[in-house]
């Protein structure tokens, strides 16, 4: 198929072998030079042409259906509108069926939905060809029409608010991402052609200017554009293309935030990067998945959503395609996993929606299974394209990029209010520094959050030696074990059952960890029994294997196991109760390798309460499992 074949390439073809002629010589003589500017890919001068025909001729059909397939060539949907509709004036019984596909294209891409659906409904009427193609995408567009026709019928709040001077400038912003806790903006803007990364911090609830990221992942040669940052700020992904390294012509990197510097950026290699485009890449908040788009063999589109795990050896899994479930035969773009970890957000212009490209999200169930998209209806999304928006941590705001009326630049950065059943699911975060507890000074300490429902690990990561600080999701609805061990200390142990009441309310944490020992005392918050009974939980084994890592990494420390009661029953049966949940946790570490001359425990009931038992929630702080340690 030659591209200057454009008619055939537009899938017009005519119908009567008079109609490319007329019978007014200046009208001819135009749209002849018309046929050799489009032999040269010269549409600007076509079109020119083809008016000067219709100018002279107003009744020459077939240069009036080239100025309509010229321009919805060029994406002038009013102006191949305005041509096609000449046309069918001029006699639809003359046209071809397929003038009614370029109409309905160009008013879809117009917003005249109703004029579309009409329209699109005479061509699959019409229409007696069989090229599959054409038939699929007309019914795509059907099906576009149609629910365009009703979301306008019921319109969303939105209201777009622009960031301001604080965050955009006369350049292109764009690509947005935030960290879980709301306080540090992350987007690209283009310099000259030149693509970097700039930040800006919150500081009393407003944007400060925003600088350069960092000179180890900005750079003058290549461009560095569509970023995710990890829930709590310390890595970043991005797309990098052209690159030395690049296996493909744009490739995933990420960078490490190490203390108050970003590291040097590396390639994340194959098998996820490929010798296509990889690009858009989306951090899931566990840190363990990452979505990205690519157009490798494989998918079911051109542009796919797709996703490699990290794997117990660092290294990133085979990606999966996400399947129908998520992609189309057409193209789904820039990819968004909200910190909640279950809503996803991505563009896509092969689910019915307004033109173009339109947002939509889907929501992970229990199952594992990613449920039907659901548009963001109108008028978030329009005829235009819509891509590239994100979601507030607390789900509140939606953040995204566009050239609207009254900007700073040629694309700034919005935001607006997300409709009450578009958000996502809600999530809360702990969020601290760690310090030694006599010193003050700051300490390298692995954090760990696991939620004891599922048993899946929401956090595990080191915080900085330089700053001490970490910041870690938690969607409400979970039971979360948190840990914070580090070398030569005590592990800090604390449990969080979060209901609803606990949405977007952050707990604030300094850690002070304790030097090993004798005498120092651990309450081990997330050892569980049934009521009046002594076999550990489940959800005991992550607290367990804490401690067994504590004694494996301390070979020169024995400690006391100890159980404790509130005053509720008999004295006695307490300490029984008591002395048997101690020997439970006793056996377990006997079961896994530590030696018992390293190991007691005992009962101690309701004699050393930490508090009244005034209250149930008092009482349940002394129904408690510690160790202290006996020998150092």
């Amino acid at each position: 198929m030659k591209k200057t074949l454009l008619l055939f390439f537009l899938l017009f073809v005519v119908v009567h072998a008079g109609a490319q002629t007329t019978n007014i010589k200046k009208a001819q003589t135009n749209f002849d030079k018309a046929q050799n500017y489009l032999k040269q890919d010269n549409y600007d001068l076509a079109v020119s042409a083809l008016l000067e025909t219709v100018k002279e001729d107003p009744s020459f059909q077939f240069a009036f259906i080239q100025l309509g397939d010229i321009n919805r060539r060029t994406k002038n949907f009013d102006a191949a509108k305005t041509a096609y509709l000449s046309a069918l004036n001029l006699g639809a019984d003359k046209a071809d069926p397929r003038l009614y596909y370029g109409l309905a294209e160009s008013e879809l891409n117009t917003g005249d939905y109703s004029n579309a659906l009409k329209h699109i409904e005479l061509f699959i009427k019409n229409y007696k060809g069989n090229d599959k193609d054409f038939i699929n995408k007309a019914n795509k567009y059907l099906k576009d029409c149609e629910f365009a026709v009703l979301a306008i019928k019921f319109p969303q709040q939105y209201e777009p608010v622009n960031l301001g001077k604080e965050i955009n400038s006369s350049y292109r912003d764009y690509f947005p991402s935030v960290t879980a806790d709301g306080e540090k903006l992350i987007f690209s803007r283009n310099i000259n052609g030149n693509e970097d990364f700039f930040i800006s911090a919150k500081v009393n609830k407003e944007w400060t200017t925003p600088t350069p990221l960092s000179d180890k992942i900005n750079t003058s040669k290549f461009n560095e554009g569509a970023q995710s940052i990890s829930p709590d700020g310390l890595y970043l992904f991005f797309t990098g293309c052209n690159r030395p390294d690049g296996l493909g012509r744009c490739d995933i990197y990420v960078s490490h935030k190490e203390g108050n510097n970003w590291g040097e950026p590396f390639n994340l290699g194959a098998p996820l990067n490929s010798p296509f485009w990889d690009s858009q890449p989306a951090i899931s908040p566990d840190g363990t998945t990452l979505f990205f788009v690519s157009n490798r063999p494989g998918g079911l589109g051109g542009y796919d959503i797709w996703k490699s795990t990290l794997k117990s050896d660092g290294y990133w899994g085979v990606p999966q395609n996400l399947g129908p479930e998520i992609n189309t035969p057409y193209d789904e773009h820039t990819p968004f996993i909200h910190p909640d970890g279950k809503t996803l957000y991505f563009s896509s212009d092969g689910w019915p929606g307004l033109g173009n490209k339109d947002v939509f999200l889907s929501r992970l169930d229990d199952s594992g299974h990613w449920g039907k998209p659901e548009n963001l209806g109108y008028p978030i999304n329009t005829f235009n394209e819509e891509t590239g928006l994100i979601v507030t941590p607390d789900g509140t705001e939606g953040l995204f990029s566009s050239n609207l009326k009254g900007g700073f630049g040629d694309m700034d950065i919005y935001r607006f209010k997300m409709p009450e059943n578009k958000k996502p699911l809600p999530i809360t975060y702990v969020k601290g520094i760690v310090k030694d507890k006599k010193t003050g000074v700051f300490v390298e300490a692995k954090v760990q959050v696991v939620d004891l429902k599922n048993g899946k690990t929401e956090y595990n990561d080191y915080t900085s030696k330089e700053t001490g600080d970490f910041l870690a999701v938690m969607p409400i609805g979970g039971n979360y074990a948190f840990n914070a061990s580090s070398d030569g200390y005590l592990f800090y142990s604390e449990n969080y059952e979060l209901n609803s009441s606990y949405s977007n309310k952050p707990f604030l944490l300094e850690i002070l960890l304790e030097k090993l020992k004798v005498g120092t005392n651990v309450i081990l918050k997330n050892i569980f029994f049934n009521t009046n009974q002594h076999s550990l939980l489940p959800a005991s084994v992550t607290e367990l294997t804490t401690l067994v890592d504590l004694l494996n990494n301390n070979a020169n420390i024995s400690i006391e196991i100890q159980g404790h009661t509130d005053n509720v029953g008999n004295v006695k049966d307490n300490e029984k109760l008591s002395m048997q949940r101690a020997k439970a946790v006793y056996d377990y570490l006997l079961e896994h390798k530590i030696a018992a001359e390293r190991l007691t425990y005992k009962g101690y009931g309701e004699s050393n309460p930490i508090t009244s038992n005034n209250t149930e929630e008092n009482r349940k702080l002394n129904r408690r499992t510690s160790f202290v340690i006996s020998k150092l």
